[in-house]
């Protein structure tokens, strides 16, 4: 899969596609975070809100992202 991302500077929202598939769950990770859930139980992609306050929360979704690609 390639890697997407889908931004929206007016509303300063991204979302970090991890993985093809449709979530069946997600989980509040904090006020502005919520994490979607595929079948298997793991994340399949970040909604953040205020992106720009929560480098860690992308910092976390990028690092996800490289753990999948290098295995």
């Amino acid at each position: 899969m390639t890697v997407a991302f889908d931004d929206d500077s007016a509303t300063d929202s991204l979302y970090i596609w991890l993985r093809a598939g449709e979530a069946v769950d997600n989980r509040i990770a904090g006020d502005d975070v919520v994490i979607d859930i595929g079948h298997d139980g793991e994340p399949d992609g970040y909604d953040i809100q205020h992106a720009s306050r929560h480098a860690d929360v992308i910092a976390q979704a990028l690092g996800l992202l490289h753990r999948r690609h290098a295995a």
